[in-house]
């Protein structure tokens, strides 16, 4: 028996937990938890502990696919890369460059996504280069960057434990982030005042000192009125503000304007219990503020997350360890998509397409090193459309075609119905994946890739962790890793500096051009455990952002005023939406789907009601529901949970036959461009 054991990184949530791989005769095994892992510290959750199913699935693409008549039939790897090459070229110069659109992806290494983001740039000349966090923390760069000059979370998973007071809001973090769970249970076990601010109840609900319920989308009243009450009562840190901040006086006359009483009536937050939170948060020695996409997936979003900065910035809780302002990333490696360019407005590590010395250094390194063949000459410096802009620019006519690399907007993106729509309209669609997803059944050429298990690369997880991910197993079939593919599509097209022997020198090449990546390597990622920044080869690493000062110099107070969501509750639609996760089952659901246990665990979507909501309506506990929104309408199983708010509904995303997003809309966010998944008006009633 050949037996061996691989370490890696977790492919699931953010939490980046370290697992071993066990190959038996070169098959994979049960995921083993990693002890020395400084973030997972020997434990997974159930997703993690089943991470090899998806993996041996029969369900694997193993083939490439091309598109005849109404059906895809195998094709050779030669067959079908020829034919993405010349399709691509040929669009690019009937239509010009911005008829073209490519999608990264959070499921990719770092690696990957730095080289589809090349791959667009560089030899096709567009900046329509999005992935999946324009749906779930865009907000966060952008509300970030403005008050900090850093989008990402500012302190580290284990130092969460040292916080003495947790505002928790918009994440429910024991299902979507389990082995972050355990830190804040370990912080109120340690003695930590726990405050979650969510209109459902949670698991972590039944810790709390404080559970508040806001209604949908009220939150930047709810935030203001804390910083109302800090003020009023003398409670902010004002030699923090002193010294650190600017505009002070601006956020003070905003929200003087949220008394408690008007907070109560926008939110429904009692002014005593609004009281306590202010007293608690503002009164620590050490307050940290977490959340999720419950916060970001608004209209609001951005103001969302300005106001939680402003809220930090405030009572001085940044910059010390147990504290900051820590956004929960969904997938293994949204932040390192982000951070290698996978956004319609910056070069890797953030750097703007805007800003003529960026372009100056991508394009050198790019275009004139590279020598490219391609007919790009310089790089484009206008900003490219967002996934939901891409959607409607198909629809319309604008878009010709798209390359999707292991994404599923089929179900991840909202009003499906209209992306239906929009990728069918499409001259040509080019999907990268594991799995024939939803996605991919629309396709006109399918790329086999590879799994987290199947490949070499690196993952950056929420607290900008950058990890590897080893390869144990080879693909199956044709399959092939998806930095090879990227490189051979490159190729396919006439374009050069894609000949990269290795994951590891294309590592390289991008922490070359990437100052906040500087001095991460291969070599020492195997001995050190490194964060960026990390600008050189001696850097240690950052473990806490803005210490001393914030990364734009001094932190920017931005006032925000209260806007109502985009969609409201009316006599032909009087319930509220929300979507969101369950422990059991991740993102669209190609890969938990196919994993048996998870599987088991849960086989299909539901709804969750208020048990007098559901009485009213004549709905049983687990009876059938009829969901309609102006988009469109499913039939789904009724679940009562009397921690359910009465008026609301929510329904997990991952389940095709009960799709929540064939009901929600395309409203966005006008900084961030993220759409409301959280706020819905819907009708609810017995299927």
């Amino acid at each position: 028996m050949d037996y061996r054991s691989v370490l890696t990184t977790c492919p699931y949530c953010g939490c980046g937990c370290g697992m071993y791989l066990p190959v038996v005769n070169g098959r994979l095994g049960r995921p083993l938890p990693d002890r020395s892992h400084p973030l997972s510290q020997g434990r997974l959750c159930i997703k993690g502990y089943a991470a090899h199913e998806h993996v041996n699935s029969p369900d694997r693409l193993t083939r490439p696919l091309v598109r005849d008549g109404q059906g895809l039939r195998p094709a050779t790897w030669d067959e079908a890369l020829k034919l993405v090459a010349s399709r691509l070229m040929g669009i690019r110069d009937e239509h010009g460059p911005d008829s073209l659109a490519f999608l990264c992806s959070a499921k990719c290494t770092n690696e990957e996504n730095y080289l589809l983001q090349k791959l667009a740039r560089a030899c096709f000349g567009t900046n329509h280069i999005d992935h999946c966090a324009r749906l779930c923390h865009a907000p966060t760069v952008a509300g970030l960057v403005v008050a900090f000059g850093s989008g990402a979370m500012t302190n580290s998973i284990p130092d969460l434990e040292e916080a003495d007071c947790i505002l928790l809001t918009g994440s429910n973090t024991s299902e979507n982030h389990p082995l972050i769970s355990t830190r804040l249970l370990r912080a109120k076990r340690n003695g930590a005042r726990l405050i979650v601010v969510d209109p459902r109840g949670i698991h972590l609900t039944r810790f709390a000192d404080i559970h508040a319920r806001p209604r949908p989308g009220t939150d930047v009243a709810w935030i203001n009125g804390l910083m109302h009450i800090i003020l009023a009562e003398g409670w902010e840190n004002r030699e923090f503000i002193a010294a650190r901040t600017e505009g002070i006086e601006a956020l003070r006359a905003k929200v003087a304007e949220y008394p408690p009483e008007r907070v109560e009536k926008i939110t429904g937050i009692e002014p005593q219990q609004l009281r306590e939170i202010a007293r608690l948060y503002a009164g620590a020695e050490r307050g940290s503020i977490v959340y999720a996409m419950g916060i970001t997936q608004h209209t609001t979003g951005t103001d969302n997350v300005l106001a939680l900065a402003d809220l930090a910035m405030l009572t001085g809780h940044v910059g010390r360890r147990g504290t900051g302002v820590n956004p929960l990333r969904g997938q293994d490696n949204v932040q390192g998509a982000c951070d290698m360019g996978g956004l319609p407005d910056v070069f890797p590590g953030y750097q703007p397409v805007a800003d003529p010395e960026a372009r100056v250094k991508f394009g050198k390194a790019w275009l004139e090193d590279g020598g490219d063949a391609s007919a790009v000459r310089e790089l484009p410096h206008e900003p490219g459309l967002t996934v939901v802009e891409m959607m409607s620019a198909a629809a319309e006519g604008r878009l010709k075609a798209m390359y999707v690399l292991a994404e599923n907007p089929m179900l991840s993106d909202p009003d499906i119905h209209h992306v239906r729509e929009a990728l069918q309209a499409l001259e040509f669609l080019v999907v990268q994946d594991i799995f024939l997803t939803e996605t991919a059944e629309l396709a006109d050429v399918v790329l086999p890739g590879s799994s987290f298990a199947e490949r070499d690369g690196t993952f950056t997880c929420t607290d900008r962790s950058v990890q590897r991910i080893r390869k144990a197993v080879e693909t199956p079939g044709e399959a092939r890793p998806d930095w090879q593919i990227i490189g051979q599509v490159a190729s396919a097209c006439g374009a050069s500096g894609f000949e990269h022997g290795t994951p590891e020198a294309v590592f390289a090449e991008m922490a070359r051009l990437t100052p906040i990546y500087g001095g991460i390597s291969y070599d020492r990622l195997e001995r050190e455990w490194l964060r960026w920044p990390c600008r050189s080869p001696d850097d240690r690493g950052t473990e806490l952002l803005h210490v001393d000062r914030f990364s734009r110099g001094l932190g920017h107070f931005t006032p925000v005023d209260y806007r109502p969501p985009a969609e409201e509750p009316d006599e032909q639609y009087p319930f509220v939406l929300t979507t969101g996760r369950t422990m059991f089952h991740y993102h669209t659901g190609s890969m938990t789907r196919r994993s048996p246990s998870l599987d088991r665990e849960l086989r299909e979507g539901f709804v969750e009601l208020n048990p007098l909501d559901a009485r009213n309506l004549g709905i049983a506990d687990g009876g059938r529901a009829r969901i309609a929104s102006r988009r469109g309408q499913i039939e789904i199983t009724a679940r009562l949970d009397p921690a359910a708010p009465p008026g609301v509904v929510f329904i997990p995303f991952h389940f095709a036959e009960s799709a929540a997003n064939a009901l929600t809309h395309r409203s966005l966010d006008p900084v961030s461009k993220i759409p409301e998944f959280k706020v819905c008006a819907v009708s609810v009633e017995a299927g």
